[in-house]
């Protein structure tokens, strides 16, 4: 692999690197192109976390690929489900050979004398290899699956039984028969509540403030309607687009008017839970989608707690003790395996270092470009999901623009291509990402900003996204191509920089 040159390089063989995989085959056939995966083996999220229940948080019609049609009956799909899709996947578009498993990112510098970037990767061994290529995509995503957020709470030494993390959860953990507390109230403690207390001897859920729980059926009604009628493409169509409209109603509707559908919220969880329910464990102090919703399939949260499996409380922790958590409140949670949910790390381009040409990339000081590229870093895409939808609509859209970029720059001879803000004029910069979920607010200094206007600020919304990413032209005035400066020699200036072409 050494002294390899490819025209594509896909960092990442989770659904954004598989999804932009496909989309480069299908766009811009004879591209060459691999994908790098740091881990062992393909999924990303979907084969990294293995704790009980582990499951999409939104339906698999939209968390899927525009290309490939979500065929099982479940909407919302346990992580093995989606494994095997992504396989599909791989097998359908003949990916096997593209995906260098045990490469890990750890260094990318760009040269604009070359138009190419030079990738340092290193493999299980530490051994370290490296690649160039003319565009970096970035399909990592934006955890670090290295380290988790995991507080030091006072007297964790002292606990006598077992303390996980969701992120790195052990294959013999046994906790049949066991009383469990999860401490946190985001997805992932949603999801492990229900699923441990089918055999856990009680689990509590201790949250420091409460979430926005919503149920949904497991299976969607209208998807399987359609599926009987019409053929399987225009089915998945259907359904992807009725999801999508549905959300940015309720979106948009949480946003207008918060008050009349935070109180809409909260009486769907009187409807589930009764109308002696002390709503105090499930009324946020926040507005809607200030943070995510959590979403659980047929209310089985729900009715884990109504069934006296597991409970919520909510109160901070004082201490651990050896046999459980003393709180705030004086209360003492016994326990006899305690799951500390309490979040995710934020890495931006993962844990590489990234230069060019030989300025090293603080994503903090860049602004984002589209939701895809960043100012000044030329021949470098990034697939970032939306905050209000699945994941994955925001991917698809992400890797059919560098893909309309990529033969852009092909067709006018223009190997490189660089989001440049305006000189003489400033652009106002806001955080790229406006939830006030704790994993948001403490990276937030480290994470791209956004404009105060287009094309540097995001939308999150879909239909926008199609309009400003499959149609809009590429050459905007923003987007500047340019070629290589030349080089006459081993003597050559090594600091010429690239000379803009006229459009």
């Amino acid at each position: 692999m050494e002294n390899e040159i490819l025209d594509v390089l896909i960092v990442g063989a989770g659904l954004s690197g598989i999804g932009a995989a496909v989309h480069l085959t299908k766009r811009c056939p004879g591209k060459s192109f691999a994908i790098v995966e740091a881990r062992e083996r393909m999924g990303g999220t979907w084969d990294l976390f293995k704790y009980p229940g582990i499951r999409s948080d939104s339906d698999m019609y939209t968390l899927g690929f525009n290309f490939k049609p979500w065929t099982a009956r479940k909407a919302i799909a346990d992580a093995p489900s989606i494994l095997t899709y992504l396989r599909e996947t791989i097998s359908d578009y003949h990916l096997e050979d593209k995906i260098r498993f045990s490469q890990k990112v750890v260094n990318a510098s760009w040269s604009s004398e070359e138009a190419l970037w030079t990738v340092s990767l290193a493999d299980g061994e530490g051994a370290v290899r490296t690649i160039k290529c003319n565009f970096l995509h970035m399909c990592s995503g934006y955890y670090n699956y290295a380290e988790a957020h995991d507080p030091d709470f006072p007297g964790k030494a002292d606990f006598a039984g077992k303390i996980v993390h969701p992120q790195f959860w052990p294959d013999n953990l046994d906790y049949a028969g066991k009383k469990v507390v999860v401490i946190g109230s985001g997805a992932t403690a949603v999801t492990l509540v229900p699923s441990m207390a089918k055999t856990a001897a009680h689990v509590t859920m201790l949250q420091r403030s409460p979430t926005y729980i919503v149920s949904l059926p497991g299976e969607d009604k209208w998807a399987l309607r359609f599926r009987k009628v019409l053929p399987s493409k225009l089915a998945y169509l259907l359904t992807r687009w009725k999801n999508v409209l549905w959300g940015l109603f309720t979106f948009n509707l949480a946003r207008n008017k918060p008050a009349v559908f935070k109180k809409r919220l909260l009486d769907m969880v009187k409807e589930e839970m009764g109308p002696d329910v002390d709503m105090t464990d499930f009324t946020p102090s926040y507005n809607p989608w200030d943070q995510r919703l959590c979403l659980v399939p047929d209310s089985d949260m729900f009715e884990s707690i109504k069934s006296g499996k597991s409970s919520i409380v909510t109160d901070h922790v004082e201490r651990f003790t050896s046999d459980g958590i003393v709180l705030k409140s004086g209360q003492k949670l016994e326990a006899d395996v305690i799951v500390t949910a309490t979040g995710l790390k934020i890495l931006t381009g993962g844990s590489a270092a990234i230069e060019v040409d030989g300025e090293p990339v603080i994503f903090g000081d860049k602004i984002n470009y589209k939701g895809v590229m960043f100012s000044g870093i030329p021949n470098f895409g990034m697939t970032m999901g939306y905050t209000n939808a699945s994941w994955t609509l925001k991917a698809d859209l992400t890797s059919e623009y560098v893909c309309r970029l990529i033969n852009h720059m092909d067709k006018n001879g223009t190997p490189i291509a660089t989001p440049t803000l305006p000189a003489g004029e400033s652009i106002g910069a806001e955080p790229m990402l406006d939830f006030s979920s704790g994993y948001v607010q403490r990276a937030i200094k480290d994470l791209p900003k956004q404009g105060d206007r287009k094309p540097w600020r995001l939308n999150q919304n879909f239909p926008k996204d199609i309009v400003n990413l499959r149609y809009k032209t590429v050459d905007d005035g923003v987007m500047v191509f340019s070629k290589p400066g030349s080089v006459a020699g081993p003597d050559a200036e090594r600091t010429k920089k690239p000379e803009p072409v006229a459009a």
